[in-house]
């Protein structure tokens, strides 16, 4: 579909086939921090949810480390490209999309064999009997699953449907934490994706990695796309996985809130700085290299602080039946941030000439961190409580009435 022909437009295929990715990823998302929230302990469950958020960090050093491998072996052909044509470029932004899916079979694999909860099997599949034993099953190390022959003992727990649905989040102390949730994830996706997909315009706007002058056709193509890979290597690692490595330390003892709330503060700061001084600190060769390590700290205090938080939190509220679909709601709005950062930054950031609205981006991204601290303010603390106390939801009259029981349908037969 994506060949050189004139029959297919790539951009639009690109769209088609990133909208099945979305939908692929939409569902695994949750899954991602649901299942290790209903597996750990409450002592450790901050850690092990920070812990497959952090490892995006690995991801992304990953993937720029691929292009500048990339970019290196491509060297001698790229500079033998006629530069009005540049056909070996064609070829590397395939090969490194490409091998995307390297990363996506491995995870579909795991994702095909992770066995469900057995705090899904007792809530929503409300097989008491079964989740018991696979409880038993767990602590002994043993491979778990339905038993099928076994009389099953079903616990009457509220059924997902529209109407429960409804009613559960009718209740202002169950909407008004989905609302904070989803505006701060909205929130930080849009400075964090707003700044992350567009390094390259960034680190070229303040002339860091830029080619010298002299430096022309062919081979200022190759210094830029080696430079962009190298940026996004020392951004990974000076911010981005420090970051998150730091909050997997802090977050079972200091708590989600006060480091999303940390972290905006922080963020908003750091906008505030890098928008305002822009001029200034980008006029100098010194000046830029305090306008990336400036940038690197918003790296880092995104995840240490927000962007790792915000899958914290509705990864472990709510009940059993609707946290998945809270976290997919938080998540999604997530997203509608990182379209508006995006279309937004495409539409301003050349208002007054090339590059010359970047400044005044910073400074609105600095507000959107303002309003997620303050939206932060409205979230529950989660350190050392239940899933089951922060279900906001008295679990326990579920046990109370009357269970049933009943026969599979081939011990019937």
């Amino acid at each position: 579909m994506a060949g050189q022909a004139h029959g297919v437009n790539i951009i639009g295929v690109l769209v088609v086939w990133r909208f099945i990715m979305g939908v692929g990823i939409g569902g695994d998302y949750p899954l991602s921090s649901v299942i290790p929230a209903e597996f750990s302990s409450t002592r450790i469950r901050g850690r092990m949810m920070t812990a497959v958020g952090a490892n995006q960090g690995w991801g992304q050093l990953t993937a720029a480390l691929t292009a500048f491998v990339i970019t290196a072996g491509y060297r001698d052909t790229l500079l033998a490209d006629d530069p009005h044509v540049l056909p070996h470029v064609d070829y590397m932004w395939r090969l490194l999309i490409g091998l995307g899916c390297v990363p996506g079979a491995v995870a579909l694999y795991f994702r095909l064999t992770i066995p469900e909860t057995p705090r899904f099997t007792m809530d929503v599949e409300r097989n008491v009997r079964q989740a018991a034993r696979d409880v038993d099953r767990i602590m002994a190390a043993r491979a778990y699953g339905d038993d099928g022959e076994e009389i099953i003992e079903r616990v009457r727990a509220p059924k997902a449907s529209r109407r429960d649905f409804a009613r559960f989040f009718s209740k202002r102390e169950n909407l008004v934490p989905l609302v904070g949730m989803c505006y701060s994830w909205f929130a930080i996706d849009v400075a964090f994706y707003g700044l992350g997909l567009n390094t390259s315009i960034i680190l070229q706007a303040i002339g860091f990695g830029s080619p010298s002058a002299n430096v022309t056709g062919t081979a200022a193509v190759y210094e830029t796309l080696k430079n962009i890979s190298v940026g996004n290597m020392i951004l990974a690692v000076a911010g981005l996985i420090p970051g998150a490595w730091t909050t997997f330390l802090f977050i079972d003892f200091w708590g989600r809130k006060p480091i999303q709330l940390m972290g905006f503060i922080m963020l908003t700061v750091l906008y505030i700085i890098m928008g305002f001084a822009y001029r200034e600190l980008t006029a100098t060769s010194a000046g830029r290299k305090v306008f990336v390590f400036l940038y690197c700290l918003t790296n880092f205090f995104s995840n240490f602080g927000p962007n790792s938080t915000v899958s914290v939190f509705p990864g472990e509220s709510f009940p059993t039946r609707y946290r998945s679909t809270a976290f997919g709601i938080a998540a999604a709005s997530g997203k509608v941030g990182a379209v508006v950062s995006q279309v937004g930054f495409g539409k301003l950031v050349n208002i007054g000439g090339e590059n010359a609205f970047v400044p005044h981006l910073l400074e609105i991204f600095a507000f959107f961190m303002l309003t997620g601290a303050i939206a932060t303010l409205v979230l529950k603390e989660g350190k050392r409580m239940t899933l089951e106390e922060l279900s906001n939801e008295q679990q326990e009259r579920f046990i109370a009435r009357s269970a049933y029981s009943e026969f599979p349908s081939k011990a019937v037969a």
